[in-house]
């Protein structure tokens, strides 16, 4: 379901302390062929084949018990595709789409903060509804809690008390919907005495388990 994986600029932008951020801007993307070898793939082709697939996956998830949590497309594209292929897991309202097509308590989203908030025009006003919606309807089974600045075709990631997302605010809507599970880091800044991410990691590390000491306070 990620014909186009992970797309991000090949130059990375400076950030704080020695480190520097992942960075997307659409207007300056150079695609390296005008298709992919999978040619175009229409939004229609992409429904039919999740569709094909969640067909014969989910039934046996629900007969297992084995919740399975799909990870939106990183990051959106414009409606008319790139390298030829509509990215339909890259908007909100695909998400919905998505967890509809197959009614079951074991088909729900691994929910990737920061790929979420890059679908959005204003994340940092708009992404708490976004988690209202998946997390009260119990489709939420993992959570990506990491931080961007910018918007839709144009954002950095960044650590996670940086960004233009209040995390405070994001822990207390999880706290608020009931979510159960896991709240991980993802996609940390690097640095060159830090070439694995591992001090990152374990900032964020930190930081979320801070963040989930202080929203049990709090509420």
């Amino acid at each position: 379901m990620s014909i186009l994986g992970v797309l991000r600029l090949s130059e990375r932008t400076p950030g704080r302390g020695d480190a520097t951020y992942s960075t997307w801007r659409l207007k300056d993307a150079k695609p390296p062929a005008p298709l992919t070898r999978a040619g175009r793939v229409t939004a229609d082709q992409f429904w039919e084949r999740i569709t094909y697939f969640l067909d014969r996956v989910i039934p046996v998830a629900n007969e297992y018990k084995i919740r399975m949590a799909c990870h939106p497309q990183d990051p959106g594209v414009p409606p008319q595709g790139y390298q030829g292929v509509d990215r339909v897991l890259g908007t909100v309202d695909g998400l919905k789409k998505l967890v509809s097509t197959q009614e079951s308590p074991y088909h729900g989203l691994n929910f990737c903060q920061g790929t979420v908030a890059e679908m959005l025009p204003d994340p940092g006003k708009e992404i708490y509804d976004v988690i209202r919606y998946f997390g009260s309807r119990e489709k939420i089974f993992n959570v990506h809690f990491r931080n961007i600045r910018g918007r839709r075709d144009d954002f950095i990631e960044v650590f996670p008390d940086e960004g233009d997302v209040d995390m405070v605010k994001a822990i207390q809507t999880y706290k608020e919907v009931g979510y159960p599970y896991m709240l991980m880091p993802d996609h940390v800044p690097t640095a060159p005495g830090d070439p694995g991410g591992l001090q990152s990691f374990a900032f964020c590390y930190g930081y979320i388990r801070a963040l989930i000491q202080a929203a049990d306070r709090l509420a």
